[in-house]
């Protein structure tokens, strides 16, 4: 790769626990990546202008509030429309398994429970990039 693979680390809705977001964020960044971190309380549309300015290769989105059925498939339709094919839309939190799977068939990437290794998580966003991105 030419470049180090590049992650915006998101917050979205009023979920106030960034504590995970910010040991991923660590860790991609111990990982090689470079990793843009919004903050707290952001919206579907706030993550992909965000993402289309800063170019990046993969969105990562924290979630423990329960909302994944909205804001997941509100961040993808919106990647869609901004044809942002090739970039990867993961995550983790609070999501039951056949949530996860109902994602999965609208075009999230793989998603994450708590407590996962990071090593896991970086090492899925590095090869899923070298395998769709072609920079």
């Amino acid at each position: 790769m030419k470049r180090p693979i590049r992650v915006l680390v998101a917050k979205v809705g009023l979920d106030g626990h960034d504590r995970g977001a910010k040991i991923i964020a660590t860790a991609l960044r111990d990982a090689g990546m470079e990793v843009i971190y919004t903050g707290l309380r952001q919206t579907p549309e706030m993550v992909v202008q965000a993402a289309l300015q800063e170019d990046v290769d993969a969105i990562g989105i924290s979630i423990l509030s329960g909302a994944h059925m909205t804001i997941f498939p509100k961040v993808l339709a919106l990647m869609q429309e901004h044809k942002m094919n090739d970039v990867l839309l993961t995550g983790g939190g609070i999501i039951p398994d056949e949530d996860m799977e109902q994602l999965a068939a609208l075009g999230a990437g793989k998603l994450f429970h708590p407590g996962a290794n990071t090593h896991e998580i970086a090492d899925y966003i590095a090869d899923w990039v070298a395998a769709h991105r072609n920079f």
